[in-house]
């Protein structure tokens, strides 16, 4: 028998008051609300009634590291900065205080907190290397079972440096680990490699062979001297890869004049690659000993959708060592993209929402008929003071079937 549900008082971006069918996961109809209060006949139909709530797109997740979530008291970074960061969790993670059990739990909060916020779809990278092998792409996978069914999740297996030459041994075998517990996705970080193109190529035979997607960490620097993304994307148009590729941060892009700009979007255009852009980290860890003009620590956002690029936003790191704060709530990601990145509201929506969906292989929520049923209600007027207000009186849906709730109550005593 088929599953269906009916949502109905449901009011649109667009201003429209809808009821809305679905069958079977996928929207079958969308029509004005019915207003009359005559009682729903059908007892095979789940009804939730929204009264007026905002629904929206589901949101996703493109860019999260939940196998370090939740870990600022426990892993501290005095610099600051991404090299203390980096140098502070490999290292606890080498010492063996990041355990297996706390990982799992850790990390399935950090999804279950995204979900309860709206979120529907969660890309996280995993770190892989030499001295912990693949630990924790076996911890994320056991969390994950956790939330079968109620999210999509996809793994990366974000590979440490470096992973080509003598000292780069270690590094492939803990990657070849990773493939075997099993990730979604090939990672790793080629600007921080001695031989970048030596990485990418690397990178891009192994997910050839093993039939996965690419998503890497490009570019995460200030320094504009920095700059392998027009690398990565003339490699993957050279290999013919079409498994699907998208680079994170990009950070050194941003630093360039406007014809590089230019030149470099036209390729990753090219490419077919998906990039997202991660303010929450970038903010806190970029531009640290610039007290004059501190760069926004951005990818070229404007040129790289001329270039007809999909761009979506992620929170990346959240209270870790890479970012101490963070809810796991991408619409601080959207408010972030509207002051940082002068983006408009509804621009902003779309990249922690439907482009990432895209990026991530999942049909995109225009409720139109056909689309997948994947919506987040908020007690909100629109998609402005949603994102401003961020309430967390909100109601998650899955292949439109309820996942997760959360209200929110007031009061002001006098």
């Amino acid at each position: 028998m088929a599953s269906r549900t009916r949502i109905t008082n449901a009011l649109l971006a667009d201003g429209r008051l809808v009821d809305i069918q679905v069958v079977d996961g996928q929207i079958s109809s969308v029509e004005p609300a019915d207003t009359s209060d005559a009682p729903d006949s059908d007892a095979d139909v789940t009804t939730h009634d929204l009264a007026g709530w905002l629904l929206l797109p589901a949101m996703a997740e493109p860019h999260a590291h939940v196998d370090k979530a939740l870990t600022a008291d426990l892993v501290p970074n005095p610099a600051g900065d991404l090299a203390g960061a980096i140098h502070a969790w490999v290292a606890a993670a080498q010492a063996g205080r990041i355990t297996h059990d706390d990982t799992v739990d850790r990390a399935a909060m950090a999804m279950e907190m995204l979900l309860v916020r709206g979120v529907t779809a969660v890309r996280s990278h995993v770190n892989v290397g030499e001295g912990y092998g693949a630990s924790a792409v076996r911890a994320v996978n056991e969390a994950r079972l956790r939330v079968q069914d109620l999210m999509h999740v996809q793994t990366v297996a974000l590979v440490q440096s470096p992973l080509t030459g003598d000292a780069g041994a270690g590094n492939r075998t803990a990657l070849d680990q990773a493939l075997e517990a099993g990730v979604d996705l090939v990672g790793g970080c080629p600007h921080l490699e001695p031989d970048g193109n030596a990485m990418i190529a690397y990178v891009i035979d192994l997910a050839t062979k093993a039939g996965l997607p690419l998503d890497l960490h490009v570019d995460e620097t200030l320094d504009a001297s920095v700059l392998t993304l027009p690398d990565y994307a003339r490699q993957v148009i050279d290999a013919g890869f079409t498994n699907g590729v998208a680079a994170s941060h990009c950070v050194s892009l941003g630093m360039q004049g406007p014809a590089v700009q230019a030149e470099v979007a036209a390729i990753v255009a090219e490419a077919h690659m998906a990039i997202f852009a991660l303010p929450q980290t970038n903010l806190f860890l970029q531009a640290r000993g610039v007290p004059t003009a501190p760069p926004r620590g951005l990818t070229a956002i404007d040129p790289l959708l001329d270039a007809g690029v999909n761009v979506g936003a992620g929170g990346d790191n959240v209270q870790d060592p890479f970012n101490l704060v963070g809810r796991s709530d991408p619409l601080e990601t959207a408010a972030l993209m509207i002051m940082a990145g002068h983006r408009s509201p509804e621009a902003a929506y779309d990249m922690v929402s439907n482009a990432p969906r895209r990026a991530m292989g999942l049909a995109p929520v225009n409720f139109e008929s056909g689309d997948p049923a994947d919506f987040m209600a908020i007690d909100a007027p629109t998609v402005r003071a949603a994102i401003a207000d961020a309430p967390m009186a909100r109601r998650t849906f899955t292949a439109g079937r309820l996942v997760a709730s959360t209200n929110q109550q007031t009061a002001i005593h006098r």
